[in-house]
């Protein structure tokens, strides 16, 4: 039995790729409406939360592996960790991004608290280190429907970006495998180097209409996300990130996921059309 630890949207797809496997999993959700899908299709539903140590031990029950996937709070990521550990669990598999003890951006220290302690429990794990996700282009929709563009701070900054689903594929396929891959980072990205100005000009393509793309300062792309609703905190480190974009903090590709898949990662074009209706 597989436990995924959210279904959202690296999680949700993980779930429904595992069942494409016939292979049994379960979820920790909090709302068993948004998930009726996966129980259609044989899912296991364990109501709780991450913060709910109760909820999180019923759903290790039995578990052999575990795909961790969160926001990325130490607290909640960590109970899971203790959790496994008490129950047993032959592996962990995590999905991260970069991390640094001495990153300016919190969540990257969180995600480095985390995997230190993930390293240290003595579970058997592999990481699963994903570059930006094409996903995070779905938030500059409304703006794009009104304007007919969006701007961001990440200047002309090249990104490895990648689709969330292929993420997923990778998680359900170590998941699924004999190889344990115990011990192993596996760098994530998508076939190219993209910045936000070919963003903007492969959904140009795409929806068949001009979209633009403008530089913001800092102050302004905050301030924008803070505008959009963002929470203050949420915002700036947002706009942390994206000043490291510009700065060449994700300009990296990888092999792993052709390697590990046996097929090409997604392009930000087939993202885009996927997703066309999103933005029309």
């Amino acid at each position: 039995m597989i436990l995924v630890t959210t279904a959202g949207k690296v999680g949700f797809e993980t779930v429904r790729l595992l069942r494409q496997k016939a292979l049994s999993v379960r979820v920790l959700v909090r709302n068993p409406e948004k998930v009726k899908s996966l129980v259609e299709i044989g899912a296991e539903i364990v109501v709780g939360d991450l913060d709910s140590l109760p909820s999180i031990d019923k759903a290790m029950k039995g578990i052999q592996t575990v795909v961790l996937v969160s926001p990325g709070i130490p607290a909640q990521e960590l109970n899971v960790v203790h959790s496994a550990k008490r129950a047993g669990v032959k592996r962990v598999i995590k999905i991260t991004n970069d991390a640094s003890a001495d990153s300016p951006i919190a969540r990257r220290r969180w995600q480095y608290e985390i995997e230190a302690e993930l390293l240290a429990s003595g579970l058997n794990y592999t990481l699963l280190r994903a570059n930006a996700y094409m996903q995070n282009v779905l938030a500059l929709a409304p703006a794009i429907k009104k304007t007919g563009g969006f701007g961001s701070s990440a200047g002309l900054g090249r990104m490895g970006m990648i689709d969330a689903r292929d993420v997923a594929a990778v998680a359900a396929e170590i998941a699924a495998s004999s190889v344990t891959h115990v011990g192993k980072t596996y760098k994530l990205t998508g076939p190219a180097l993209i910045t936000y100005s070919e963003v903007a000009a492969t959904l140009s393509k795409v929806l068949g209409r001009p979209v633009s793309y403008h530089e913001l300062s800092f102050e302004e792309d905050k301030n924008a996300m803070i505008h959009a609703g963002l929470p203050k905190e949420l915002a700036e480190m947002n706009a942390q990130f994206f000043g490291m974009v510009a700065g060449g903090d994700c300009d990296w590709l990888s092999e792993d996921v052709p390697v590990l898949l046996g097929r090409p990662a997604r392009s930000l074009e087939e993202f885009a059309t996927d997703y066309v209706s999103t933005f029309s």
